[in-house]
């Protein structure tokens, strides 16, 4: 439409692709909307919105088409896209700039896009088996002490719930003697701690003067330090180009090291400024920065923690991500609400991420932002200790149970649901860190596994959101409901309940009702599933031995395997089953086979 002058034109490169009848579009980063795209109109610019937006902290250039092939847009800086929503039958990609370049990655299955994907961009690194255990944080702007931090570890240790990791959130910056940590692990009620960090300094921060002194912050065109009150007042924004500023920073985190903390959450990392602002290195673009910034903060912190600790001893928890940042896990899911619509969002939000190559996925069980009731607490609980990785955060208030329900002692109460699925997760520990192994291997992710992965030829199955795959094996379906009732969809084949044993037919639709103690957890025909013994409480034990594992047959058959590694991620052998006389044996290792489904014989 322009006719006049033209020297401040914009330039835009488009494309547009034909979408056939009936393609539907997944990925584009952690997204908590619709999981199927078509009909949306996306922006792929990191945001800090929370989870019940159209904002999103991950935005990732990559979506993958249930016809077969995914798309990976080249590019770091901001992608418009038009999922079938300016032209209903096309997919449109706009960015500023006079160059687009794609990859076309051929399947034609979901989990051979997702390998060739992350063969690209890079595999998610192997993760400790401790950091799948239970973490309890501190809350975001609660008030605490050590008193207060001990009397959550002493409670949770009375209550018998095993619990992995300790987080310090916001306010553990406020001087108090750090020789807690150091008493902490030596009183055996936790084994690792972790402490919130992000990559803004405000004025008020004793490092803030150093840190601008010496060039290390984000400056202005002028020279000026940029500076904002998006967080705290005055604050600066630590320039990652400059390598001087990245070893004066993996300096303050080994400052940290030494105290004793294992591992970091590194939160924000979103709010980026692209104008008027001039990075240390001259050459880089700031849109392109906006969302590739977090790439270059999770990297950094991330390898500040290999080398300490070692090459697949690092962990994050991290909020912010574009494409590639699947290398340096975990991710958690942001600020959402204590709702049911909020547990559904999050749900949403991993199951998207998980079909852009990220393997590990979190979220803040309980709800992040208001007051959980117990209901909302407890089916948050069963959900979270159900993904790969399993944290208890919230904003300002506390997320220990007996808080939460004014320490309701019964079977159906807050920390009798919380023992129940941690004791749970523990026991399913050889499953799921050798499903973690294999995810790794190809770029899938662990849990929460979208089903179309599993079920490609199933139509149903690429719209199920409100239910996963942990692993290959294991169907959940959380439940979102006051009355706990919940409806979900088993794909075809015979599904054996985890719980009781009983067998329901696929494909159909099936409808249930759970107390706090249960929810829908379905076991696939064919499975070979190694579990710890009754009552675990560990995430690290050695389960390759017969005296610490149970292994059961579901529905057996002669092509029935399972790739077993141990607690440190190496390989020790493959479980296979084969029939004799009408009974099922299981070769591989020496194993106890404990319990079969209904009406077997092994």
């Amino acid at each position: 439409m322009q006719t006049a002058d033209m020297r401040n034109i914009q330039h835009y490169v488009m494309t547009q692709t034909t979408l056939g009848v009936g393609e539907q579009v997944y990925g584009l980063g952690e997204r908590f909307g619709a999981l199927n795209k078509v009909g949306q109109s996306i922006s792929l610019w990191n945001a800090d919105g929370g989870t019940s937006s159209e904002q999103a902290y991950k935005n990732v250039s990559f979506w993958l088409s249930n016809r077969g092939y995914g798309i990976f847009i080249d590019t770091p800086e901001k992608v418009e896209l038009e999922v079938g929503s300016e032209r209903s039958s096309r997919v449109q990609t706009s960015v500023e700039g006079q160059r687009l370049k794609w990859y076309i990655i051929y399947g034609p299955s979901p989990k051979e896009i997702l390998s060739k994907y992350t063969t690209l961009t890079g595999k998610p690194n192997k993760v400790p088996a401790w950091s799948f255990g239970l973490w309890l944080s501190t809350s975001f702007t609660t008030e605490y002490d050590e008193g207060t931090v001990n009397s959550f570890l002493e409670g949770m240790r009375e209550r018998e719930i095993p619990l992995q990791v300790f987080h310090y959130d916001c306010f553990w910056m406020r001087g108090f003697h750090w020789g807690q940590i150091a008493r902490m692990k030596q009183s055996g009620m936790v084994t690792k701690v972790c402490v919130w960090i992000n990559s803004y300094l405000g004025q008020a921060s004793p490092v803030f003067k150093e840190a601008a002194d010496k060039g290390y912050l984000l400056k202005r065109k002028n020279g000026d330090v940029f500076q904002w009150d998006l967080w705290q007042a005055g604050m600066g924004i630590v320039d990652f180009t400059n390598p001087e500023a990245c070893k004066w920073y993996v300096g303050c985190l080994n400052k940290l090291f030494d105290m004793g903390v294992d591992t970091i959450k590194t939160d924000f990392g979103e709010r980026i400024p692209s104008q008027d602002v001039q990075w240390h290195d001259r050459d880089v673009d700031p849109a392109k920065m906006h969302n590739y910034y977090a790439f270059m903060f999770n990297k950094l912190v991330f390898e500040a923690l290999q080398d300490r600790y070692g090459k697949n001893e690092a962990v994050l928890f991290a909020r912010s991500a574009c494409a590639g940042t699947q290398r340096f896990p975990l991710q958690w899911g942001g600020d959402c609400e204590s709702t049911f619509e909020a547990m559904a969002e999050s749900l949403r939000g991993g199951l998207s991420l998980g079909l852009c190559g990220f393997s590990f996925w979190s979220v803040d069980i309980g709800g992040f932002e208001g007051y959980p009731d117990p209901t909302i607490y407890k089916r948050w609980v069963q959900f979270g200790l159900l993904c790969s990785h399993s944290r208890l955060h919230g904003s300002n208030s506390y997320r220990v149970p007996w808080l939460i329900d004014d320490d309701d002692e019964s079977e159906e109460g807050s920390s009798a649901v919380l023992r129940k699925f941690t004791q749970l997760k523990c026991r399913l520990m050889p499953y799921i860190y050798s499903e973690a192994m294999e995810a790794i291997k190809h770029g899938w992710p662990v849990s929460v596994r979208a089903m179309s992965l599993e079920y490609p030829d199933d139509r149903t199955a690429w719209l199920c959101d409100q239910q996963f795959m942990l692993g290959s094996r294991l169907l959940v379906a959380p439940v979102f409901s006051e009355s706990g009732e919940v409806e979900f969809y088993l794909p075809a084949g015979k599904w054996t309940s985890f719980w009781d044993d009983t067998v329901l037919q696929g494909p159909r639709w099936h409808k249930e009702k759970h107390g706090f103690g249960t929810l829908p957890l379905y076991v696939r025909e064919g499975s070979i599933l190694v579990l710890g013994k009754d009552g675990e409480k560990r995430t690290v034990y050695d389960w390759t031995k017969p005296a610490e594992h149970e292994v059961r047959l579901y529905e057996p058959n002669s092509s029935s395997s399972f790739v077993l590694y141990d607690a440190d991620g190496k390989e020790v052998t493959t479980l296979s089953t084969s029939e004799e006389q009408g009974s099922w044996r299981v070769d591989g290792m020496n194993v106890r086979v404990r319990r079969l489904s209904k009406d077997q014989n092994y």
